[in-house]
């Protein structure tokens, strides 16, 4: 009988996990710059639509080989697989890009940053997991950070935000995403990640084509110029193949609870894109305001002796 993974292999495997889904935030941190970016150029549902249909397009030479012996997992999680496609493809990015079409960038962020708190609401109801006092203490510390940088070290003019149409539209994804997460943990052992990924990236495609086309029927597409060529093709391998496969992996370690804590580091990578990429300048609150999400995100994570999770009656 092989003998149980040590502790320092379980340190090593967590820990190796929030390197993933830390990568998978810094990869979905260029996709909210992108969307923004592209948001008068390129209707949400088409940009969707090519972002997955390149993703699955990249996964098909890798996915396909082996999809055959695994037929029957995939005939049992066929309703799974429909779910996962239908939240965390179709509903939460198309939301989120269409939200965009009207928000600021700053709201955009602010109401992202209430995502664990719908993942953790979405593990209570459909999982019955129960937040720990430390992850409670984790997602304020990272939220008072994430108010830092929105604020510029003003709490003044956070009274002054105005709250848009697009607000809403990135409101509601907030739960999709929730949903998605918990669900990744139904998944079954037999389907990896490339394989899972590329089966969720089809569903979605499928999915998204009655959209797709009527945009089409209403608004005839134009040949993209080489930069809007570029920001599709980055989402679709990023944002879409690299982080989702990323955060695959890391939830199915530590759970979707611990993972949603590290969606805050997405308002600190944003940040350095904006001020690598937009020639912005690093302010002292940039520096406060990372630093106390960072504090958040370990206590949120940080493994204790108890349960990381507790399970309701």
């Amino acid at each position: 009988m092989p003998s149980p993974p040590s502790k320092a292999t379980l340190g090593g495997t967590r820990s190796s996990a929030f390197l993933l889904l830390a990568l998978a935030n810094l990869f979905w941190g260029g996709n909210w710059v992108i969307g923004r970016a592209l948001r008068d150029s390129m209707e949400p549902i088409t940009l969707n639509f090519w972002r997955w249909a390149i993703a699955a397009l990249i996964l098909a030479p890798f996915a396909l080989p082996g999809l055959a012996a695994k037929r029957a997992p995939i005939r049992r999680s066929a309703w799974l697989i429909a779910l996962l496609a239908l939240t965390g493809v179709v509903l939460f990015q198309t939301l989120v890009y269409l939200g965009l079409k009207t928000t600021t960038t700053v709201n955009a962020v602010l109401l992202n940053a209430s995502a664990p708190l719908f993942m953790l609401l979405c593990s209570f109801a459909i999982e019955r997991e129960r937040a720990t006092r430390r992850q409670v203490m984790g997602m304020l510390i990272s939220l008072a950070g994430i108010l830092v940088i929105l604020s510029r070290g003003d709490p003044h003019s956070l009274l002054q935000l105005e709250f848009h149409a697009g607000d809403g539209w990135i409101l509601l994804a907030m739960p999709a995403w929730g949903i998605y997460s918990v669900l990744l943990k139904r998944r079954p052992p037999e389907l990896g990640g490339v394989a899972l990924l590329f089966l969720i990236s089809v569903a979605g495609v499928v999915m998204l084509v009655p959209s797709f086309a009527l945009q089409v029927l209403r608004s005839p597409p134009r040949w993209p110029t080489a930069g809007e060529a570029a920001a599709v093709l980055y989402v679709a391998a990023a944002a879409s193949v690299g982080a989702l496969i990323c955060w695959n992996r890391g939830v199915a370690v530590v759970g979707a609870n611990a993972a949603g804590f590290t969606l805050h580091l997405i308002p600190v990578f944003g940040t350095l894109l904006a001020i690598a990429f937009l020639g912005e300048a690093f302010h002292i609150f940039h520096a406060t305001g990372v630093a106390t999400i960072l504090v958040g995100v370990i206590v949120a994570t940080r493994s204790s002796r108890g349960p990381a999770l507790q399970r309701g009656p």
